[in-house]
């Protein structure tokens, strides 16, 4: 597995989490990086993506002006800040990264997952 996530945890709602994506394996400053997420009976979501071309930035409507997506090139890592949680969404976030565009659903590298639970 190429990809670690970690900073997943359980939190109530209105509280904040960081995820943190990164590898050991490999230099991935300059690939697209993606997080996915996957809550229990529900299909894969794509959450938010940084593009590795430009470093601009997507999120999902679900999301928008709750989470904010970096990436850190000295660390090699991209990371996910999520504010104002809400029970919806709690999910196993999943990160992704490859040399392709935010609007990719095909990625080489993969982590395991990190679960994030919202609840009181």
């Amino acid at each position: 597995v190429p990809l670690v996530e970690s900073g997943g945890d359980l939190v109530q709602p209105g509280g904040s989490l960081r995820l943190s994506c990164t590898t050991s394996k490999f230099n991935f400053n300059y690939d697209t990086v993606t997080w996915f997420r996957q809550a229990p009976g529900k299909e894969r979501e794509k959450v938010s993506c940084i593009s590795g071309r430009d470093g601009s930035t997507w999120y999902a409507d679900s999301v928008k002006g709750r989470f904010t997506l970096s990436r850190d090139k000295i660390q090699n890592s991209v990371y996910l800040q999520m504010d104002s949680l809400k029970p919806e969404d709690t999910a196993v976030y999943t990160c992704a990264a490859d040399v392709v565009t935010c609007s990719s659903y095909s990625y080489n590298y993969w982590g395991q997952g990190t679960q994030v639970t919202v609840s009181s």
